[in-house]
Protein backbone atom coordinates (compact mmCIF):
# COMPACT_ATOMS: atom_id res chain seq x y z
CA UNK A 1 0.00 0.00 0.00
CA UNK A 2 1.48 3.34 -1.06
CA UNK A 3 1.91 6.13 1.48
CA UNK A 4 -0.61 8.97 1.08
CA UNK A 5 0.17 12.68 0.92
CA UNK A 6 -1.76 14.30 3.78
CA UNK A 7 -1.89 17.84 2.40
CA UNK A 8 0.03 21.00 3.28
CA UNK A 9 3.36 22.13 1.89
CA UNK A 10 4.91 20.13 -0.93
CA UNK A 11 8.32 20.98 -2.31
CA UNK A 12 8.87 20.55 -6.04
CA UNK A 13 12.54 19.60 -6.07
CA UNK A 14 13.46 21.46 -9.24
CA UNK A 15 15.00 24.74 -10.34
CA UNK A 16 13.48 24.31 -13.82
CA UNK A 17 10.61 26.81 -13.88
CA UNK A 18 8.92 25.06 -16.83
CA UNK A 19 8.77 21.79 -14.87
CA UNK A 20 7.62 23.56 -11.69
CA UNK A 21 4.83 25.30 -13.62
CA UNK A 22 3.63 22.01 -15.16
CA UNK A 23 3.69 20.18 -11.83
CA UNK A 24 1.93 23.08 -10.08
CA UNK A 25 -0.82 22.93 -12.73
CA UNK A 26 -1.16 19.16 -12.32
CA UNK A 27 -1.34 19.50 -8.51
CA UNK A 28 -3.94 22.29 -8.59
CA UNK A 29 -6.90 20.00 -7.64
CA UNK A 30 -5.17 18.67 -4.50
CA UNK A 31 -4.58 20.11 -1.04
CA UNK A 32 -0.96 21.02 -1.65
CA UNK A 33 0.81 24.32 -1.13
CA UNK A 34 3.43 24.01 -3.86
CA UNK A 35 6.86 25.55 -3.31
CA UNK A 36 9.87 25.05 -5.55
CA UNK A 37 13.41 24.20 -4.49
CA UNK A 38 14.42 27.54 -6.03
CA UNK A 39 11.83 29.40 -3.87
CA UNK A 40 13.46 27.92 -0.75
CA UNK A 41 17.05 28.31 -1.96
CA UNK A 42 17.64 24.55 -1.79
CA UNK A 43 20.80 23.35 -3.55
CA UNK A 44 20.58 21.11 -6.60
CA UNK A 45 22.15 17.74 -5.75
CA UNK A 46 24.47 16.04 -8.23
CA UNK A 47 22.47 13.63 -10.39
CA UNK A 48 24.67 10.58 -9.99
CA UNK A 49 22.01 7.95 -10.81
CA UNK A 50 22.14 5.90 -14.00
CA UNK A 51 18.35 5.87 -14.53
CA UNK A 52 15.51 8.41 -14.46
CA UNK A 53 14.10 6.65 -11.35
CA UNK A 54 17.41 6.76 -9.44
CA UNK A 55 17.86 10.48 -10.15
CA UNK A 56 14.24 11.34 -9.26
CA UNK A 57 14.55 9.54 -5.91
CA UNK A 58 17.92 11.14 -5.17
CA UNK A 59 16.55 14.67 -5.76
CA UNK A 60 13.28 14.10 -3.88
CA UNK A 61 15.01 12.62 -0.82
CA UNK A 62 17.59 15.44 -0.72
CA UNK A 63 14.88 18.15 -0.84
CA UNK A 64 12.62 16.40 1.71
CA UNK A 65 15.50 15.93 4.14
CA UNK A 66 16.75 19.53 3.79
CA UNK A 67 13.31 21.18 3.92
CA UNK A 68 11.76 18.79 6.46
CA UNK A 69 8.65 18.50 4.25
CA UNK A 70 7.44 16.08 1.57
CA UNK A 71 9.12 16.71 -1.77
CA UNK A 72 8.23 15.75 -5.30
CA UNK A 73 10.94 15.37 -7.89
CA UNK A 74 10.80 14.78 -11.60
CA UNK A 75 13.62 13.33 -13.65
CA UNK A 76 12.76 13.27 -17.29
CA UNK A 77 14.30 13.37 -20.69
CA UNK A 78 14.19 12.57 -24.35
CA UNK A 79 15.20 9.07 -25.46
CA UNK A 80 16.10 8.87 -29.16
CA UNK A 81 16.09 5.35 -30.61
CA UNK A 82 18.66 5.94 -33.35
CA UNK A 83 21.06 7.55 -30.84
CA UNK A 84 21.04 4.46 -28.59
CA UNK A 85 18.77 6.22 -26.10
CA UNK A 86 20.70 9.51 -25.94
CA UNK A 87 20.38 12.14 -24.63
CA UNK A 88 18.30 10.21 -22.04
CA UNK A 89 19.24 11.03 -18.45
CA UNK A 90 21.66 13.62 -19.84
CA UNK A 91 18.91 15.59 -21.64
CA UNK A 92 19.41 18.75 -19.56
CA UNK A 93 23.20 18.48 -19.77
CA UNK A 94 23.05 18.45 -23.57
CA UNK A 95 21.66 21.99 -23.26
CA UNK A 96 24.85 23.10 -21.47
CA UNK A 97 25.24 25.33 -18.40
CA UNK A 98 23.08 28.04 -19.96
CA UNK A 99 20.23 25.54 -20.58
CA UNK A 100 20.25 26.36 -24.30
CA UNK A 101 17.85 23.80 -25.75
CA UNK A 102 18.22 25.28 -29.25
CA UNK A 103 21.80 24.07 -29.01
CA UNK A 104 20.65 20.65 -27.72
CA UNK A 105 18.05 20.24 -30.49
CA UNK A 106 20.66 21.23 -33.09
CA UNK A 107 23.01 18.57 -31.69
CA UNK A 108 20.30 15.89 -31.97
CA UNK A 109 19.60 16.88 -35.57
CA UNK A 110 23.34 16.83 -36.38
CA UNK A 111 23.93 13.44 -34.73
CA UNK A 112 20.90 11.90 -36.44
CA UNK A 113 22.09 13.12 -39.83
CA UNK A 114 20.24 11.27 -42.58
CA UNK A 115 19.24 8.37 -40.33
CA UNK A 116 15.68 7.40 -41.33
CA UNK A 117 14.60 6.33 -37.82
CA UNK A 118 13.09 9.37 -36.10
CA UNK A 119 11.36 7.41 -33.28
CA UNK A 120 11.73 8.88 -29.81
CA UNK A 121 9.99 8.96 -26.48
CA UNK A 122 9.83 11.26 -23.50
CA UNK A 123 10.26 9.47 -20.16
CA UNK A 124 9.39 10.87 -16.74
CA UNK A 125 10.09 9.43 -13.31
CA UNK A 126 8.19 11.13 -10.48
CA UNK A 127 9.31 10.50 -6.94
CA UNK A 128 7.47 11.65 -3.81
CA UNK A 129 9.69 11.52 -0.72
CA UNK A 130 9.14 12.24 2.95
CA UNK A 131 11.72 13.58 5.44
CA UNK A 132 12.09 10.06 6.92
CA UNK A 133 13.45 8.86 3.55
CA UNK A 134 10.34 6.95 2.42
CA UNK A 135 9.80 7.24 -1.36
CA UNK A 136 7.03 6.42 -3.81
CA UNK A 137 8.18 6.48 -7.46
CA UNK A 138 6.31 6.16 -10.76
CA UNK A 139 7.51 6.21 -14.38
CA UNK A 140 5.54 7.38 -17.40
CA UNK A 141 6.31 7.80 -21.07
CA UNK A 142 4.90 9.13 -24.32
CA UNK A 143 6.10 7.80 -27.68
CA UNK A 144 6.40 9.75 -30.88
CA UNK A 145 8.77 11.00 -33.56
CA UNK A 146 11.17 13.87 -34.03
CA UNK A 147 10.71 16.65 -36.56
CA UNK A 148 13.07 19.38 -37.77
CA UNK A 149 13.25 22.34 -37.82
CA UNK A 150 11.78 22.99 -34.33
CA UNK A 151 8.19 24.28 -34.31
CA UNK A 152 6.10 26.18 -31.76
CA UNK A 153 6.64 28.63 -28.93
CA UNK A 154 4.80 26.88 -26.09
CA UNK A 155 6.25 24.28 -23.76
CA UNK A 156 9.97 24.02 -22.99
CA UNK A 157 13.03 21.87 -23.50
CA UNK A 158 12.78 19.51 -26.48
CA UNK A 159 9.03 20.13 -27.01
CA UNK A 160 9.53 21.94 -30.37
CA UNK A 161 10.94 18.80 -32.08
CA UNK A 162 8.63 16.13 -30.60
CA UNK A 163 5.33 14.97 -32.14
CA UNK A 164 3.44 12.43 -30.03
CA UNK A 165 2.00 9.37 -31.79
CA UNK A 166 -1.45 10.12 -33.18
CA UNK A 167 -0.83 13.89 -33.37
CA UNK A 168 0.34 16.26 -36.10
CA UNK A 169 1.66 19.15 -34.00
CA UNK A 170 4.70 19.34 -31.74
CA UNK A 171 4.40 19.57 -27.96
CA UNK A 172 5.46 23.22 -28.32
CA UNK A 173 2.52 23.90 -30.67
CA UNK A 174 -0.04 22.35 -28.29
CA UNK A 175 -2.04 24.26 -25.73
CA UNK A 176 -0.67 23.37 -22.27
CA UNK A 177 -3.90 21.58 -21.26
CA UNK A 178 -3.73 19.35 -24.35
CA UNK A 179 -0.09 18.49 -23.66
CA UNK A 180 -0.82 17.82 -19.96
CA UNK A 181 -3.45 15.28 -21.02
CA UNK A 182 -1.01 13.06 -22.94
CA UNK A 183 2.53 13.83 -21.77
CA UNK A 184 5.03 11.51 -20.09
CA UNK A 185 4.71 13.66 -16.96
CA UNK A 186 0.91 13.29 -17.04
CA UNK A 187 1.28 9.51 -17.39
CA UNK A 188 3.55 9.31 -14.32
CA UNK A 189 1.36 11.83 -12.50
CA UNK A 190 -1.81 9.76 -13.02
CA UNK A 191 -0.05 6.81 -11.37
CA UNK A 192 1.19 9.01 -8.52
CA UNK A 193 -2.26 10.52 -7.89
CA UNK A 194 -3.97 7.11 -7.90
CA UNK A 195 -1.47 5.78 -5.35
CA UNK A 196 -0.74 8.79 -3.11
CA UNK A 197 -3.36 11.53 -3.57
CA UNK A 198 -6.70 10.04 -4.61
CA UNK A 199 -9.26 9.56 -1.79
Amino acid sequence: MARRFAGGALIVASHNQGKVREIRDLLAPFKATVLSAADLGLPEPDETGTTFIANAELKARAAALTAGKPALSDDSGLVVEALDGAPGIYSARWAGPSKDFVLAMTRIERELGAHPNRCAKFVCALSLAWPDGHCETFEGEVRGALTFPPRGGKGFGYDPIFIADGHSVTFAEMEPAAKHAISHRADAFRQLVAACFAP
